[in-house]
């Protein structure tokens, strides 16, 4: 059932015959009631609809970083619509007979500020990870108080842990401390610089691959 909020000319949530009326960012719309189809999908529907699962999945662990530094907050895409654009079209590669990932391709954020220079990660004692890096701090708009936003990702059970607030550019080094199940298993790392106040940020770089101790 759809709620008028103004009378016949106002807006409205809900169905009402063949229409939905919805509040999407800011704004009343309505749209159709999409069809039932007994079509098969066609291969091309096929292989969108399985790289929307893993791009859908693989942003779903890490909502909180790509929300806050991927491209700009404005116009008709959010920053998850850009980044779910750009892994779908840049990150995902066929290798018969399935979709893989380019983990060298993936982005955690995109942005204009000085990026991380001679960045590194290694093992560390226990279950961490150890960050380093050149400090270029004065380059641009980077500063010293930049903050080290960091992401790790274990393909096998798809678990994330990230960190938005890993270290500081000037001091070159950082270490992150992963959850013991951790342990023993091969994981992804992404690292970026954003600014102290979360307005600006860098575009991300893949760190590698590191074996958790």
């Amino acid at each position: 059932m759809g709620t008028y909020n103004k009378g016949i000319l106002g807006a409205f949530s809900g169905k009402v015959g063949p229409v939905v009326g919805a509040t999407w960012r800011g704004k009343e719309v309505m749209r159709s009631l999409p069809k039932k189809s007994n079509r098969l999908a066609t291969t091309f529907q096929q292989q969108q609809r399985s790289k929307f699962t893993m791009t859908t999945e693989f942003l779903g662990g890490v909502q909180p970083v790509i929300k806050r530094y991927f491209g700009s907050d404005s116009g008709l895409k959010t920053r998850r619509n850009q980044a779910m654009s750009y892994l779908m079209k840049e990150a995902i590669v066929f290798n018969d007979p399935n979709y893989e990932w380019d983990y060298t391709k993936i982005l955690i954020s995109k942005g204009d500020l000085l990026g991380i220079n001679n960045g590194a990660v290694a093992a560390g004692t226990g279950q961490n990870l150890d960050f380093s890096w050149t400090d270029n701090s004065g380059q641009g708009e980077a500063l010293a108080t930049d903050k080290l936003v960091v992401v790790v990702y274990e393909p096998t059970s798809k678990a994330m842990v990230y960190s938005l607030n890993a270290g500081g550019r000037s001091s070159g080094n950082a270490t992150l401390a992963l959850p013991n199940f951790l342990s023993g298993l091969e994981v992804l790392v992404w690292a970026t610089f954003v600014s102290s106040d979360d307005k600006l940020f860098a575009t991300s770089l893949y760190l590698g691959a590191v074996t958790v101790g």
